[in-house]
């Protein structure tokens, strides 16, 4: 969604579909940037949701809506943390080899 978007435009977007709990928007890091979680009261709003507004074109850009998937989530943040330890071990590593070398 553009980047530029508010909080009031995505419930005028989205409240179309049903009774909306909450409305999150993406920081302005990259990998949130753009992005948006709406929350509906209703399991059967958001379904009607996603299948009308996939696809649809906001302010030059198309929206893709997607469920919700915690598993999903989780173990992304589960990868980077393991690639976070990886990055400490292979700096600690090589600290170590520098130490040994001198």
């Amino acid at each position: 969604m553009p980047f530029t978007i508010t909080a009031e435009e995505l419930y005028a977007i989205f409240g179309k579909y049903g009774a909306i709990f909450q409305i999150r928007l993406g920081d302005k890091d990259k990998d949130t940037r753009g992005t948006a979680f709406v929350v509906y009261e209703d399991i059967f709003d958001a379904k009607s949701a996603v299948d009308h507004l996939s696809g649809f074109n906001v302010g030059g850009r198309y929206l893709i809506v997607l469920y919700y998937q915690p598993a999903k989530f989780e173990k992304r943040a589960q990868v980077e943390e393991k690639e976070k330890e990886l990055q400490e071990l292979r700096k600690r590593v090589q600290h170590h080899k520098n130490k040994m070398g001198k």
